[in-house]
């Protein structure tokens, strides 16, 4: 495989994993600097060229787009994407999570575990919004922000309406959000590399700081993540778009709440933590899937006139409750069921014979005109690899020595573990 890595920061220890983790493993790897491409556009044929020479074949491309070139950075994920190169994660992907209340708003359609949040611009609002997701204390956050940056407690209705004006003075975007108090100081990371979790490790914050931020001073620990924890964050990952994520849980009474999906997370804490070779793991998992780029399915499937994609819901009395796929007269209509969502589960490709229930909704492709009477009007499996420990080499070796660092440091309690230091483009 011919891997390119996406990085303005060579140097930094993911990226240095990555390629260490993939030359290890045979491959062709490069670290390309994401702010080097040009792209090219013309009739039929996209390209991009690379320091001012056009870019050689690539089978596989990983980006580590930072937030600050997220527009760039994107346009050049979506290039490869129409070169039909695989892309670990999708540039619609890395736009989603990159903005948190779109990310909030996507996820709330899905029956996935969310913090209340609400989101406001007319001060007449701010005092209302506080109530609706429970009082005070709330959490205040910047729409666009990373490693900890822009997130603020607010203990009382006061203090949050005083730092919300403030912000929305300075033309600043913010969300407000019911404060978790089970879950103060701590949440938890969990490492999805296609469809499992690979890795987790449960982050607490120091002394009086409610951030758990590791860059921050916050403390790690390794947990192993029930099936209730790893299907919420694999299905997060996968509602954004997202192959390789790291998914932030709180862990609130009712169960898990997202409360952020990572495009870029970094490899050191993760790798430092639980000692597993979770840059190898995204190398398999890019090896076993380099044969299935990202595909614009609504793109692909809307170019032929009179036909699209759409959602088709079954309410209750739907004449089509308890009938099967093939008994619904849809195939005879001209539509093709490509998805059942039935509840949290979702059912690729339903056979035939599976029988509709209330409440189900079916993403189908087929004759706009026959499907427009369905829409409310607004109503080949390989073994998986085990994940290895680290392995003995020169960057991975980084991560071995601090956790031994660390371990001695437990022995003498009065001294103070350092803070590592993460690159712009993780999260």
């Amino acid at each position: 495989m011919k891997l390119a890595v996406l990085s303005c920061s060579s140097k930094c220890y993911s990226t240095r994993r990555l390629r260490e983790a993939a030359q290890q493993r045979g491959h062709d790897v490069k670290v390309l600097n994401t702010l080097k491409f040009a792209i090219d556009l013309e009739e039929g044929h996209p390209d991009l060229y690379f320091n001012q020479h056009q870019l050689t074949h690539y089978d596989a491309v990983l980006p580590r787009i930072g937030a600050s070139i997220t527009y760039f950075g994107t346009a050049v994920v979506r290039q490869f994407e129409q070169m039909d190169v695989f892309c670990a994660n999708s540039s619609g992907g890395i736009s989603n999570s990159r903005d948190k209340l779109r990310s909030l708003q996507i996820l709330s359609r899905h029956q996935i575990g969310i913090p209340q949040t609400t989101f406001v611009r007319d001060k007449k609002d701010v005092l209302p919004a506080i109530e609706r997701v429970g009082g005070a204390p709330v959490v205040i956050k910047l729409l666009e922000g990373t490693q900890g940056i822009g997130v603020l407690l607010a203990e009382t209705v006061q203090s949050a309406e005083a730092i919300i004006e403030l912000l929305q003075n300075q033309k600043q975007n913010v969300l407000i959000q019911k404060f978790v108090a089970e879950s103060k100081g701590k949440d938890i990371r969990a490492f999805v590399v296609g469809d499992r979790v690979v890795a987790a490790m449960r982050r607490v914050a120091q002394g009086q700081e409610f951030r758990s931020n590791v860059h921050r001073g916050g403390s790690t620990e390794q947990v192993e993540l029930d099936d209730v924890y790893c299907e919420t964050a694999v299905r997060a990952a996968q509602i954004m778009g997202l192959r390789v994520a790291g998914v932030d849980l709180l862990e609130g009474k009712d169960g898990p709440l997202i409360m952020e999906v990572n495009s870029s997370p970094g490899l050191e804490g993760i790798e430092r933590c639980t000692q597993l070779d979770v840059a190898g793991a995204i190398v398999d998992y890019m090896a076993a899937q380099v044969n299935f780029p990202e595909i614009d399915l609504r793109q692909r499937l809307t170019v032929s006139r009179g036909y699209g994609v759409t959602e088709i819901h079954i309410p209750e009395g739907s004449d089509y409750v308890g009938k099967t796929i093939s008994s619904s007269g849809l195939r005879d209509n001209d539509i093709n069921v490509l998805t059942l969502y039935r509840g949290a589960k979702v059912i690729p490709n339903p056979r035939s014979e599976r029988e509709l229930e209330a409440g189900d909704r079916l993403l189908a492709f087929g004759k706009l005109e026959s499907m427009k009477g369905l829409v409310p009007a607004k109503t080949r499996r390989k073994r998986q690899q085990g994940i290895q420990d680290l392995p003995e080499l020169p960057v991975a070796e980084e991560a071995l020595i601090e956790e031994a660092m660390v371990e001695e440091q437990l022995v003498a309690p009065e001294s103070t573990a350092p803070v590592a230091q993460v690159s712009s483009e993780e999260e």
